[in-house]
């Protein structure tokens, strides 16, 4: 049945099929895979998370839908070809990331992996069971036997060039492209796709194989961007990884990963915040994009439009220029569904608070979008809106929200069954403590998780004044290309490197590995709640999570501030 929207009524379907049989294993909330989910051995790491310590591999996986970075398509991929990956996995809502993941396992690498979408009662009474099966379009648990709709694309209302792809006129990767690109649409409601005018790709770090195996495959196969795309931040410092005792293997794989994406067209911007490139997305621009950051930024902050496209259909979407007309590509789909009334403590907060709000925003709104209210006379910079929407990506599976009174589109209507919240010093207190897990002594400080801007390293040089890192605390600033440039141009890169503060491009905290993560480093400080919220998953360290002024006095003293910070009560 279509809806007058345009999209289809939700029903349990099957989206990709084949043969399965596991325990049933129950998340009740949503999981990011990457940084989440071991891609070695298939257990969860996110700490953060009620099923902390299960593992997923051969199991029936439930949850509402998935959460975080667009990434955890490839760490599902890295399973599958390892025979790690859950037997199954089943949804009670609109789910792109971990889908993408199956098709592409079960399209471009012939391992199907069954991925269900089901009604909530249907949801319901499977997580009440202690083992299911999968055999074609039939389901079969404890009380249930579902007769599943299987997804088909043969309904879309396709224009002659997309039909013209799918007949392989374009070659083989652009028909592979399509198929994925169509069946996603069906997936997502759909019968129409958009014209998207740039891209930007996220599957370029090698956190896994998978990553290294699919990108090549598709250079292979003849894969090619057709509109302007960036690439993410990479593994490695591309120019300089050879004198960082990176070791050569990793280094060469990590060049190989991205030099395939340069060879398929893409532009070597290598940054996780394309946001702060000088030709950035204009409000009601139509767009690509990957990376949860820049997709929730993007949307939310310059008024662009794109649904948080996972990676691998990031480079489907820049081959054929098109992308399922769904989700915030609508105007329906940009209503806030919830409505966070924020109140601000009493006096007056520094740059912590943005992180910690967007983080607890997340988790007050993990599956819709919300509509915060209360920081009206609040006056944010957008270094604090970058680390507001980092860290609500780690815990929302939500591709944007709204700030009354200071993002673009906060005025739109919310929708008419939108529930409210409410955010107070509690909870900012309470995300504190979950985000200060580490050590106080400090032996390394964390900046750049999205990559910093020319603000936050200006800001950096005021905060030094003149002043000299710890000998034996490390600061590192990751950051791009653009910006560095920028920097080097406004001296700020030789003052930095006078106090001992080491600059790396191309690479992110989400992306760094030993050595350039100094492996004796234990107790890790950073001003990103998105780092803060990922290190343990992605380092084996917690982290102290403080203000940018709490994280130069860390990097000078060697320790982290005791205590909440003043505007909390500390």
């Amino acid at each position: 049945m279509t809806t007058s929207s345009g999209t289809t009524a939700y029903q349990s379907s099957i989206i990709v099929e084949g043969e399965a049989t596991g325990d049933v294993l129950v998340c009740p909330e949503g999981l990011s895979f990457w940084g989440g989910v071991d891609p070695k051995n298939g257990r969860i790491i996110d700490v953060h998370h009620p099923n902390h310590g299960a593992s997923v591999s051969g199991k029936i996986l439930l949850m509402p839908t998935s959460r975080g970075s667009c990434s955890g398509s490839g760490v599902l991929l890295e399973l599958s070809l390892n025979d790690l990956a859950p037997a199954a996995l089943v949804f009670c809502q609109q789910e792109e990331v971990l889908t993408l993941g199956a098709l592409v396992s079960d399209r471009i690498f012939d391992r199907p992996l069954p991925t269900i979408s089901l009604q909530k009662p249907d949801y319901e009474k499977l997580a009440r069971s202690q083992t299911a099966t999968i055999s074609g379009c039939r389901l079969i648990a404890d009380d249930l036997e579902l007769a599943l709709s299987p997804t088909r694309s043969e309904d879309l209302l396709l224009a002659e060039s997309d039909r013209s792809m799918l007949n392989g006129d374009a070659g083989p990767a652009a028909r592979l492209a399509m198929e994925i690109i169509c069946l996603m649409a069906s997936a997502e409601g759909t019968r129409t796709l958009t014209s998207v005018s740039r891209g930007h790709i996220d599957g370029c770090i090698l956190a896994h194989s998978a990553n290294l195996i699919f990108a090549e495959k598709a250079a292979e196969l003849g894969a090619r961007v057709s509109i302007p795309t960036t690439i993410n931040a990479i593994s490695v410092d591309r120019e300089n990884w050879r004198n960082q005792d990176v070791p050569a293997d990793f280094g060469s794989r990590a060049s190989r990963l991205a030099d395939a994406y340069v060879r398929m067209g893409a532009q070597p911007t290598f940054t996780c915040a394309p946001y702060l490139l000088e030709n950035a997305p204009k409000q009601g621009e139509i767009i690509g994009w990957s990376e949860s950051n820049a997709v929730i930024f993007a949307n939310s902050v310059l008024g662009a439009r794109t649904p948080k496209h996972p990676d691998y259909l990031d480079l489907f979407i820049a081959m054929t220029g098109r992308a399922p007309a769904s989700g915030v590509y609508t105007d329906a789909g940009r209503a806030a569904r919830t409505i966070i009334e924020v109140r601000p403590p009493q006096k007056e907060v520094d740059d912590l608070f943005w992180p910690l709000l967007g983080w607890i925003a997340g988790r007050s709104s993990p599956d819709h979008i919300p509509l915060l209210t209360g920081l009206e006379l609040l006056l944010p910079s957008k270094a604090d809106l970058k680390a507001l929407c980092a860290a609500f990506g780690t815990t929302s599976g939500a591709p944007m929200l709204h700030i009354a009174g200071h993002t673009p589109e906060a005025h739109l209507p919310t929708a008419p069954d939108a529930r409210r919240q409410k955010i107070g010093v509690t909870e900012f207190v309470d995300a504190w403590h979950e985000l200060n897990r580490g050590e106080r002594k400090i032996d390394l400080v964390a900046i750049g998780s999205p990559h910093a801007s020319l603000s936050e390293v200006s800001g950096i040089c005021d905060l030094l004044g003149g002043r000299r890192c710890s000998p034996d605390t490390r600061m590192i600033v990751t950051i791009g290309r653009d910006v560095l440039r920028e920097a080097r141009r406004e001296k700020f890169v030789d003052r930095l490197e006078l106090a001992g503060v080491h600059l790396i491009p191309d690479i992110c905290w989400c992306s760094i590995v030993e050595p350039i993560f100094p492996p004796h480093a234990q107790g890790l400080m950073t001003n990103s709640g998105k780092y803060a919220h990922y290190a343990h998953g992605l380092s084996g360290r917690h982290a102290r999570l403080g203000s940018l002024k709490d994280c130069v006095e860390a990097a000078v003293h060697g320790s982290a501030p005791d205590g909440l910070p003043d505007w909390l009560g500390g």
